[in-house]
Order: structure tokens, then sequence, then C-alpha cells
């Protein structure tokens, strides 16, 4: 962690001092030093924007609305949030799931089924 204001220093004494013994001896386990009691929360998914600057929300219900079929199931839906969901975090396991959609869309072209 890095050098802490004598300020900094005797909050951070106070937070530790006045959580449990039990949540005490887990910090010390890790090392007092390198804990950081003002580390900055992670956003919500809620508020986290991709590169088209809209939230997960907005995206999958722009989505779900220019759907060509009204009656698409719960399921449905719920795959098209998660995928939303892991591309606005950019994780390689739903960024592998667009590239093999991609992929899968132009093979049925090129095979004649689409």
């Amino acid at each position: 962690m890095a050098n802490l204001t004598p300020e900094e220093e005797a909050r951070k004494k106070a937070i530790f001092d006045s959580m449990s013994p039990k949540l005490q001896q887990r910090i010390l386990k890790k090392g007092y030093e390198v804990w950081d009691p003002f580390m900055e929360p992670n956003d919500p998914i809620d508020l986290r924007k991709g590169k088209l600057n809209r939230t997960a929300l907005d995206l999958t219900r722009a989505f779900l609305a220019a759907c060509d079929f009204s009656n698409y199931s719960n399921a449905f839906g719920q795959g098209a949030w998660e995928i939303c969901k892991g591309l606005i975090d950019e994780d390689d396991r739903y960024i592998g799931m667009y590239a093999f959609s991609l992929w899968y869309e132009k093979e049925s072209v090129k095979a004649g089924t689409k």
C-alpha cells in the first residue's frame, strides 16, 4: 500500500480497532501493511457503460425491442442480458461467445442454411 499520511494512518488504525477480533485476525493473516481500508468500490453494473456509452440495461432493452418476434422467452432475455454484461465488462468468455456467433452466422450463409 502507498505511504499514508499520519491522518490516514490514524483512520486506518481506528477502523482496524473497531472491527471484530475475527476480522482483525483475517487482516493480520494477509498483512496489516498491505490492507487498504480506503479502496474505492467498483462501479455497479448498472452504471458501467461500454463502447457505445450506454448501460447494459439500456442495450438489452433496445435489443429486445428490436427483435422481430414478440414472444421471446425469459431464457432468451436472460441470455441477452448476460452477454451484454459480459461484453461491457470485456470478459473473454463473452467475447468468445460473440466471436463464435459472428463466425457461425457467416458459416450458415455460406452453407445456404440462412
